[in-house]
């Protein structure tokens, strides 16, 4: 077996984020369902920039936010996603190696743009998302680097890859080459309209590949085309060694071989955007697995990371979220996080 060099690889969207504050009347006045994501293509996603109130611009998308919230725990982690070699592909790109994370698929010559999310956080905190995917479409197998996945504990896959054909092959070869090499796979559903749109798809891939499925109330129930989360969840515990759904204000519950635990969510004083929430909640699950922590604690640490992000605009990490690790784990990470370039370059 070759030797770990990562704790997560994430195969994932390439996206930069574009965060801005919005009332339900523009959600309304084009015709948004509030909380969802949306596909749109270039001229929209121009069109609705220029109506966008003033925002901010980061590097972003799912898999992303997640292990630049690993790496600010001094997780060593990595990423697989493509970007085109343009501003925004410029930006996405420094933007991700100062977290710390290893990225080192190359950017793409031509073809579309570097994909953008147009997020719109409402006054309760709730993100609309529009995505104009992009570069990210370019994503394919051939990018998919086997000692890459090889050398990580865990592959980390994001189910918004599930709507691009190449890009699900890639994940099928990722999957592949991680259960080969007697390595973890996981998986986060991301989005409940994607579930309904790939069910049958995702529950044939989660029984054959997943060992840790990730996913909100809405994702696990349209999996299995029940109302009832926690016996959706157990269904879904049948196939996987792990399962982690997340719950808003409810909490989490996780389910492993010894059972079901529930973990209640941090309290926030303001919530003021929940962009992110289940990306920094992975984070804290898969630092848990990768460290010897129980189910409970891992569930715990997401939901300490998953409220530190909801109390800021933005998905990344914007204190020093060390202070979250249990002590001994802190102690043991210590040095290792928030980037260093020195870590960078030797993950």
């Amino acid at each position: 077996m070759t030797d770990m060099q990562l704790d997560v690889m994430a195969v994932g969207n390439a996206i930069v984020d574009v965060i801005a504050r919005t009332d339900e009347a523009f959600l309304a006045a084009h015709g948004m369902a509030k909380g969802a994501m949306a596909l749109i293509d270039e001229t929209t996603a121009h069109t609705l920039y220029e109506a966008m109130g003033s925002g901010t611009q980061t590097s972003g998308g799912s898999a992303a936010n997640t292990v630049a919230g690993l790496t600010a725990l001094g997780v060593r982690a990595g990423y697989i996603g493509k970007v085109r070699d343009d501003s925004l592909g410029r930006v996405f790109r420094h933007d991700l190696a100062a977290t710390g994370v290893r990225f080192d698929t190359p950017a793409v010559p031509d073809g579309p743009a570097t994909a953008r999310c147009l997020v719109l956080v409402t006054e309760d905190g709730q993100r609309t998302m529009n995505t104009f995917l992009g570069a990210c479409v370019e994503l394919t197998p051939d990018d998919i680097d086997p000692a890459q996945i090889e050398t990580a504990a865990i592959t980390y896959l994001e189910g918004y890859l599930f709507d691009l054909p190449l890009a699900k092959a890639a994940f099928r070869k990722a999957a592949g080459i991680a259960r080969a090499a007697r390595r973890k796979v996981a998986l986060s559903l991301s989005d409940s309209f994607c579930v309904h749109r790939h069910r049958d798809e995702f529950r044939n891939f989660i029984a054959e590949h997943i060992d840790i499925l990730f996913a909100n109330a809405e994702e696990i129930a349209a999996l299995y085309d029940t109302i009832d989360v926690t016996a959706a969840a157990r269904l879904a515990a049948a196939d996987c060694a792990v399962v982690a759904v997340t719950l808003g204000a409810d909490g989490s519950l996780l389910i492993d071989a010894d059972g079901l635990v529930r973990v209640p969510a941090v309290p926030v004083p303001t919530v003021v955007d929940t962009t992110g929430a289940g990306d920094l909640y992975a984070a804290g699950v898969l630092c848990g697995l990768t460290h010897g922590l129980s189910l409970e604690a891992s569930g715990r640490l997401g939901s300490a990371l998953a409220g530190e992000v909801i109390g800021h605009l933005g998905a990344r990490p914007q204190a020093d979220i060390t202070r979250l690790l249990p002590s001994g784990l802190r102690f043991a990470l210590a040095g290792r996080a928030f980037g260093r370039k020195d870590r960078a370059g030797a993950a």
